[in-house]
């Protein structure tokens, strides 16, 4: 779908300010302190001080300020203007020294002339995207000869299901676009825009891009459980993990991979 850029960029530009006045983003505790990264990411992450890294899909700047705050020099971009622009007012209002770039995620070479110690990538970002080669492309270009990058993603096996979690609707493999008319979303029910497009991007799928784009894939982890509670009939089983009740600890939720540029 030619269209679906328009579609999903007036979706997140919806969200953004029901987003940050949500309970689930935490933006008070987060403007007096509170890191916005999860344990999944924080165990993976390399030392960042001093090193240079581009946030894809950075929705209004959290995480990638989050980790501007353990060092890094960190560059965000997302497809959303009204979430670029709110990144840009929340790095100037605690204080923190990152860049902020409205693009969509295809164009970013085409934006940025330089390379990335790190590219980081996390939670429900690849299934906005219909070309995963194109993607591992970008994330190849954009990284310098030794850099990595940090990708965490929702499991492909738990967005088959349908809205209840109870039948099996989508296929695993990414066969055509998913368009859906969903009301709310994961952090506030309240929201005008509800039609999406996605797709659903199998392991292999991932794996593949990567390993076409020239990268080496050094460690990959499925989880049974998720850091967020967005699927229906969560618990929380242990602090920060959160599972489906029917199936608990039975299921992958969610993956990490770390895959890096030869030098």
């Amino acid at each position: 779908m030619e269209d679906y850029k328009a579609i999903n960029k007036a979706f997140w530009n919806d969200r953004v300010s029901k987003h940050m006045d949500s309970d689930f983003y935490r933006l008070p505790e987060f403007i007096e302190g509170e890191s916005s990264l999860r344990q999944i990411e924080l165990d993976i992450l390399p030392e960042l001080a001093g090193k240079s890294l581009l946030h894809l899909q950075c929705h209004f700047g959290q995480d990638t300020l989050s980790l501007s705050r353990m060092g890094a020099k960190c560059t965000g971009i997302d497809l959303s203007d009204e979430a670029i622009n709110a990144a840009r007012a929340l790095s100037n209002r605690i204080g923190e020294d990152a860049q902020f770039i409205c693009t969509d995620l295809y164009e970013v070479p085409k934006k940025l002339k330089q390379e990335f110690d790190v590219v980081y990538t996390t939670y429900g970002t690849i299934g906005w995207l219909p070309d995963l080669s194109k993607w591992a492309e970008v994330v190849a270009t954009m990284l310098k000869p030794g850099g990595e990058l940090i990708f965490v993603e929702f499991h492909p096996f738990i967005w088959m299901f349908d809205d209840d979690i109870e039948k099996v609707v989508y296929s695993y493999f990414n066969h055509e676009a998913i368009v859906e008319e969903n009301p709310g979303s994961y952090a506030s029910k309240d929201a005008k825009v509800n039609k999406t497009v996605g797709w659903n991007h199998d392991l292999a799928e991932v794996i593949s891009a990567l390993l076409a784009s020239g990268l080496q894939v050094e460690s990959f982890q499925e989880y049974d459980f998720s850091p967020y509670s967005i699927f229906p009939d969560m618990e929380e089983d242990k602090p920060g993990e959160y599972v489906l009740s029917k199936w608990p600890r039975k299921v992958p939720l969610t993956y990490s991979l770390i895959a890096r540029k030869p030098v």
